[in-house]
């Protein structure tokens, strides 16, 4: 197993003491031929009538979707901001539904059931306070510039070049945001579809996103996200609740099996006293399992029990001893998400299509409230799942050949969490008709972000990019083709890269909103809150930040297990099998003794999180020293405004489209470029 393989999984244990009652000779599996454990019970293929449910609903979006090409009538701002006329409840839906995804659902169960309840929970938390702070510092701002992309905010500061490498930027983070979201939908269809190839499922989603994204535009983006919203996320609320309420809240003290030593004594008050031990043979002051009595067995990997939630998770980074706690990456994932979201052009592209500053305001503060409400609650599902799927249950698989000292194991050491588990939940594990509608609820929220990802990609190519590029074919009769055009290469491309790690739900979306927090979101925050934005403090703040985040991904430590190398045996990665003996909580004469055959372990070691704050910290850092070596300069003395690419556009609004936020400067990087001064694009 490689070392990187293991680093990762280590994290997915939460008590791993793994020995269960020997295999019977009928069963063949590689734990049970190295580790004499009982083989994993195979969990039967979900009902038929899950699927229908679910392909249906997909289906019914995507008629949804194709039925409002009526709606756009050729008009790129009907296209591509809905008319500006979306009012309250459709802005609070749609903005909540792109913030609702197959990652702050699926994925948060996801990380919750494999790690803890914070490494999922901080996907919502921060994906709902992006919303919040982008209703206080730029909704109102986006809707009054009546432009059609968030790059277009840019032009009117900074020029050009910046905008290109805003919207090139952008693009790169939208292609990691779908991405995440095929995976999502390709999980759920590949399960319920019986598909053995993860790759196939995810183009089968990408193909129904595609199709009514391309036709209506931002209009079937936002009715088809209302239709969504209204459908999943109560779907969503009520599974979750009703496993909260009937369900056991974390795997509860091992009970063990023949030969097994609970982790107290008799008398004591604690776990032997609960399954009624009895003394041990080899060492009667000891308490064993009572074979006389027990008639139910487990693998004794929580010899304590298991909480669904740590409360100091998030502050110490040995809370979950004998487990490492991926604290700073926590952390980063809050930050990142929370901020690099603000440069979300599905975000933004809303706030403009609000009918008015107000809505848009009120509809992300809203948004974000409803992302706490609907997403904390899937947190708390990591631990019922890992009662029904855990290390303890049935179904449990171990690599063989690991060890681990802190856990007393010389082989067997690592469960390896089963991918399909919160999926076989639903499927087996609570009222069909509960567990259908959460999968159409979670697949209706993958569909929602997707489709917003695609035509932001989309309309940002084609209204940013191609239109400027000289010879292009792009003019403001053909914005819409384009657009849809160029949806089909951006969904082609996101869904290979989903097919790269297809089982890794939540995975995409940190690293989407890591590439804007290190590049365009300072600048982002300099547009509207400096009294002259400089173009050159923009185009170096963003060189900057994007630079330190590529040479710090090459040149920090990653072994891929999350965890800086921190003191104490939690943080030291799983080595290969150390003995044939049996471990020692087993009641044996002979047992494993790691003083004599050491478990051979490296320690983890893993900076990422940190590469992300500091790439956002040295794009401030240099946006604010320029602003300020340049704050006694008028505009048309900054530097390099001069050249035509870093001159601040004029867009205005079209006779025919009011307020489309067409360029004036519309011949192809032109060098007649209009300087403004900062009353001229709306700058206080």
């Amino acid at each position: 197993v490689s070392t990187c393989a293991l680093c990762r999984l280590l994290l997915l244990g939460v008590g791993i003491l793994l020995t269960s009652p020997m295999a019977t000779a009928e069963e063949s599996c590689p734990m049970s031929e190295v580790c004499g454990l009982v083989c994993p019970e195979e969990t039967p293929p979900p009902s038929k009538g899950f699927a229908a449910a679910v392909l249906s609903f997909a289906v019914l979006f995507c008629i949804i979707g194709l039925l409002t090409f009526f709606s756009v009538k050729g008009k790129t701002e009907n296209f591509f901001v809905a008319g500006r006329s979306l009012p309250l409840w459709i802005i609070t839906a749609t903005l909540a539904s792109q913030s609702l995804d197959s990652n702050a659902l699926l994925g948060n169960v996801d990380l919750s059931y494999k790690f803890h309840f914070w490494d999922g929970c901080v996907l919502p938390i921060g994906l709902g306070l992006s919303l919040i702070l982008n209703g206080i510092f730029f909704a109102r701002k986006i809707n009054d510039e009546k432009v059609l992309t968030l790059p277009d905010v840019y032009a009117k500061r900074y020029g050009k070049l910046v905008e290109i490498l805003v919207s090139i930027t952008t693009i790169v983070s939208f292609l990691f945001l779908l991405a995440g979201n095929l995976v999502g939908m390709g999980a759920i269809l590949g399960y319920l579809l019986n598909i053995d190839d993860p790759a196939a499922a995810v183009w089968i989603s990408m193909i129904l996103i595609l199709l009514y994204t391309a036709c209506g535009g931002l209009f079937s983006v936002a009715y088809t996200d209302c239709i969504q919203a209204a459908i999943g996320w109560f779907g969503c609320l009520f599974a979750a609740f009703y496993l909260i309420n009937n369900k056991e809240q974390a795997p509860p003290p091992s009970i063990g099996f023949e030969g097994y030593i609970y982790p107290d004594n008799i008398g004591d008050g604690g776990v032997c006293d609960m399954y009624s031990g009895v003394p041990c043979t080899n060492d009667p002051s000891l308490c064993c399992y009572n074979t006389e009595i027990q008639t139910a067995g487990d693998n004794g990997a929580y010899p304590f029990g298991d909480k669904r939630v740590f409360n100091n998770q998030m502050t110490d980074p040995y809370s979950l001893t004998p487990f490492p706690n991926a604290i700073l990456f926590n952390w980063a994932t809050i930050f990142v998400l929370g901020f690099g979201n603000l440069a979300a052009l599905d975000f933004q592209a809303r706030c403009m299509a609000a009918k008015t500053p107000k809505i848009a305001t009120i509809g992300c503060i809203i948004a974000g409230f409803l992302t706490f409400l609907v997403g904390i609650p899937f947190s708390y599902l990591g631990a019922i799942t890992r009662v029904l799927y855990g290390p303890d249950s049935s179904f449990a698989v171990f690599e063989p050949d690991t060890c681990s000292e802190i856990l007393l194991l010389p082989t067997c050491a690592m469960w390896v969490p089963d991918a399909d588990a919160f999926i076989k939940v639903l499927t087996h594990n609570m009222p069909s008709f509960l567990g259908g509608w959460c999968l159409i609820g979670i697949v209706a929220a993958s569909m929602s972000t997707a489709d917003g990802a695609i035509l932001a990609m989309g309309t940002v190519l084609s209204n940013n990019l191609l239109r400027h590029v000289k010879f292009s074919f792009i003019t403001k009769d053909t914005l819409i083709l384009a657009a849809r055009l160029s949806m089909i290469p951006f969904a082609v491309a996101a869904a290979a890269i989903a097919t790269t790690k297809p089982g890794e739900t939540g995975t995409f979306l940190i690293v989407a909103f890591d590439v804007t927090l290190a590049s365009v979101v300072v600048p982002l925050f300099g547009c509207f809150y400096t009294k002259i934005p400089r173009p050159a403090a923009a185009l170096f703040s963003i060189l900057s930040g994007a630079i330190t985040r590529i040479i710090m991904q090459f040149e920090l430590s990653k072994d891929g297990s999350l965890l800086p190398p921190y003191g104490g045996a939690e943080f030291l990665d799983y080595g290969p099998a150390a003995s044939a003996k049996v471990p020692p909580f087993i009641d044996d004469a002979d047992p494993w003794d790691p003083s004599t055959e050491p478990c051979d372990q490296s320690r983890f070691s893993d900076y990422s999180g940190a590469d992300s704050l500091a790439s956002a910290a040295v794009s401030l850092v240099v946006f604010v020293l320029i602003q300020f070596l340049e704050r006694e300069k008028s505009l048309d003395d900054s530097w390099l405004v001069s050249w035509s690419w870093m001159r601040p556009c004029v867009i205005e609004a079209d006779g025919d489209d009011k307020h489309n936020g067409a360029m004036t400067d519309d011949d192809n990087f032109a060098d007649n470029a209009v300087i403004v001064s900062p009353s001229d694009v709306g700058v206080e």
